[in-house]
């Protein structure tokens, strides 16, 4: 018999000089970040459901965030998003303060879940087709930082399908870059478990939407589940986004081949002034990174289409997340989003410049 989960409720428990870009990085790593509280309900909040499948270890009941595990763990949480959310934007209160569910984000509601079974089934039980949105997070992410992310997805996107953020065990510190790196490595199996369990039932398929190092994560078990000759995991993947992909284009592309046909539509999301890849870039031998690509045939041969925001950015965290951080990139976003609906993939230029609507 599946076990009831538990549950938490409020009240328990262009890039600069190398050296300058680091010593910004140290000073970065040493300021206090800000965490998800609990917080009692707001009547006109906007409630978001996160499902979350993790390979962070549980350090004790209700704390967020924790060292590698050596399993998957399932949660699911509420999010409160406040009548007065900004598109793009996560409405934090002041560092170590309790939130204020009518001005800023905050957990309302946490469930644990004791085991994988009892998980899927509230993910089926919360769709309305036979899809599942999951989106994989990028290098330097807190958990908190990460399904707050997602909450402010689904609230500015208003995604018809569930959404299951896959946490994999990242530091959460800038100073963790090649620890973050292993951790995709790490990470590897754990979301391929995951996958395969949202897509058990009979025609259910799952949407990937990665951001950054997330992205080598996916490309990672799309590549293992090819090499193992798991045809069938790579046909219930019903789409992929790549946004703002730290990945070395010519890795990219041997993933790619090793893959087969990729799975449609798959696109690419950059931002060329995006100052978190050139950090990366330098970090890994001043190579320039997937998403700051600056031209289609860079991904040439490989059935992918590329958006560039660059236009659309506004600074806003390094403009390593643009699509989904700018309000101008999110009202362009919408329309191509409705556009897909209608027409299908297929009507996208293969690379294309998107501009601000005015």
């Amino acid at each position: 018999m599946m076990r009831q989960p538990d549950e938490i409720r409020p009240g328990a428990g262009i890039v600069a000089p190398g050296l300058l870009v680091l010593l910004c990085i140290v000073l970065a790593a040493c300021t206090a970040r800000p965490a998800a509280r609990m917080a009692p309900a707001e009547p006109d909040a906007d409630i978001q459901p996160v499902f979350i499948a993790t390979q962070r270890q549980p350090d004790r009941p209700g704390e967020l965030g924790g060292p590698r595990a050596d399993r998957v763990h399932y949660l699911r949480a509420a999010v409160s998003v406040p009548p007065g959310h900004e598109p793009g934007r996560i409405e934090w209160p002041p560092l170590g303060a309790d939130p204020d569910p009518r001005r800023h984000f905050a957990l309302s509601r946490m469930q644990v879940f004791h085991d994988a079974e009892s998980f899927a089934l509230d993910v089926r039980n919360a769709r309305t087709g036979r899809e599942t949105l999951v989106y994989v997070h990028g290098f330097n992410a807190k958990l908190s930082e990460s399904i707050y992310r997602m909450a402010q997805m689904r609230a500015d996107f208003r995604p018809r399908m569930p959404s299951v953020l896959y946490a994999w065990p990242s530091a959460g510190d800038p100073r963790g870059y090649v620890y973050d790196r292993d951790s995709v490595l790490f990470a590897r199996d754990g979301l391929e478990k995951t996958l395969q369990l949202l897509t058990a039932g009979k025609d259910e398929r799952v949407f990937l939407l990665a951001h950054s190092m997330g992205a080598q994560l996916v490309m990672e078990v799309l590549r293992q589940s090819a090499l193992r000759g798991d045809g069938r995991l790579l046909s219930r993947i019903s789409g992929v986004v790549l946004m703002s992909p730290d990945i070395d284009p010519e890795v990219f592309r041997r993933q790619a081949e090793a893959i087969g046909p990729l799975p449609q539509p798959f696109m690419i999301l950059i931002a060329r002034q995006d100052r978190a890849l050139g950090l990366a870039g330098f970090l890994t031998g001043r190579k320039p990174r997937l998403g700051v690509i600056d031209s289609r045939e860079k991904v040439a041969g490989l059935n992918v289409k590329v958006l560039d925001f660059t236009a659309l950015a506004d600074g806003e965290g390094y403009d390593h997340s643009v699509p989904v951080t700018s309000p101008a990139a999110i009202t362009v976003l919408r329309g191509l989003i409705a556009q897909a609906d209608r027409a299908g993939a297929s009507g996208f230029a293969d690379y294309m410049v998107l501009e601000a609507q005015y």
